[in-house]
């Protein structure tokens, strides 16, 4: 067994870290740009006047950051190369994601809005794999050059983990549909060309069949933006809509009618084994400066480190982080040997595992920066309080830990299919 990272793989580490000094950095720092990420993060990243949306400046810092990425050829670094990617591994995403977010707060990787110099962009891919060639045509090159943005509409205000149970409604109309019902968390909608708006059109409540992912218009007559949900971590862009009677032509599904979900679960493995790993490199951020900072605070005329108190809750959380990165980077290879299906079959309980895990850790890291730092730990002018506002999301949004859990569960006591009790 070869436990080593392939070179290539450390070499490209290399080559970001180079491309960040070089072209990231000055522009975090011009401009007084750096006020995005101090102390006055929230307030200078938020337009509390215009219901909590990110300010403008903010996003187009972030899309000089993108655009520059772009140009360096590291962006797309995860798509196939026919779109201009490096065909990026599920291993490579992984310690790519973990190296980034393990460098702390920065231009060069805030997944407050899931944007890194090196993009996830699953929506390209889901219009590869469920699109028409007319869909393809279109929707791949519009979001890649930045000119059609697309949201992800299945939580509803009633309804989460419980997809199957959707209340939002398309019956047909002539040559269309007409869509009715309500969305909520519908990320990235103020700035959104088209929602990707799922809704049953046949079957009970409760079947995963008669669901279809519908292409929506933004500018739809009927579609409208009810109100932004503020959250822990501000800002938002994060909406309640409703849509009433909207029409879509025919051929404005993507994939199968009947199976919608398929579209919505198409990504899923691939997201959570990379939020997974950007949650272990934030954790192991907070690790480190604690350790740091019990090294420099000298109370009492001795370091903190000389203390047990100190050391021993940083050794738990040490000892998680190193574990998990053993089992986050040995899944993230296994999926690079399977098919999508097989992931789904033969490690979709070792993803669980490794998410929900990497997420409980971050938020427990975090805390226990707090708690060294004392009460600058406390403070903005740390960045552990922002770490820990913005990972506490994933311990429910991308699926609850319950429900990756559960997913455990099933595989280890054999509901619904047979089990596998191994380790």
């Amino acid at each position: 067994m070869d436990f080593n990272l392939p070179a290539e793989l450390t070499a490209y580490l290399a080559e970001l870290d180079e491309f960040i000094e070089r072209e990231i950095k000055p522009l975090e720092r011009e401009n007084d740009n750096i006020r995005f990420f101090d102390h006055r993060r929230e307030w200078a990243r938020t337009d509390f006047e215009r219901g909590g949306l990110p300010r403008h400046e903010w996003e187009a810092l972030l899309g000089e950051m993108r655009r520059r990425a772009d140009r360096a050829g590291h962006y797309r670094y995860a798509l196939p190369r026919e779109y201009g990617g490096k065909d990026g591994t599920n291993l490579g995403m992984a310690v790519i994601r973990e190296h980034l977010a393990a460098k702390g707060l920065g231009l060069h990787n805030d997944l407050q809005n899931e944007s890194s110099i090196v993009g996830n962009l699953p929506t390209v891919l889901m219009f590869r794999d469920f699109g028409t060639p007319e869909q393809k045509a279109k929707f791949i090159p519009g979001i890649l050059e930045d000119k059609i943005r697309v949201a992800f509409g299945l939580t509803e205000p009633n309804h989460g983990s419980d997809a199957t149970w959707m209340e939002t409604r398309a019956v047909r109309d002539g040559d269309g549909w007409r869509i009715t019902g309500a969305k909520m968390w519908n990320t990235g909608l103020h700035v959104a060309t088209h929602d990707l708006v799922f809704a049953r059109h046949e079957g009970r409540d409760g079947s995963p069949r008669g669901i279809g992912c519908f292409i929506v218009p933004t500018n739809s007559a009927g579609f409208k933006i009810e109100e932004y949900l503020w959250t822990f971590n501000m800002p938002t862009d994060h909406p309640r809509i409703s849509l009433n009677d909207v029409w879509v032509p025919a051929d404005a599904i993507l994939g199968d009618p009947q199976d919608g979900l398929a579209v919505a679960q198409h990504f899923v493995h691939e997201n959570r084994i990379r939020q997974a790993a950007s949650s272990l490199g934030a954790a192991q951020y907070c690790i480190n400066e604690a350790v740091k900072y019990a090294q420099e605070r000298k109370p009492f005329g001795k370091a903190l480190a000389t203390n047990q108190a100190i050391q021993w809750p940083l050794v738990e959380l040490h000892t998680e982080a190193a574990m998990l990165r053993t089992l986050i980077y040995k899944t993230a290879w296994e999926m690079d040997q399977m098919s999508k299906p097989e992931v789904a079959e033969k490690l979709s309980d070792k993803v669980a595992m490794c998410n929900y895990r990497a997420n409980r850790l971050v938020c427990e890291a975090a805390d226990r920066a707090m708690q060294v730092h004392g009460g600058i730990g406390y403070s903005r002018h740390k960045p552990f309080e922002h770490i820990y506002r913005h990972h506490r999301r994933y311990r429910i949004t991308e699926g609850a830990e319950e429900i990756q859990m559960r997913r455990v569960a099933q595989i280890l006591f054999g509901f619904g299919r047979k089990g596998r009790a191994e380790g």
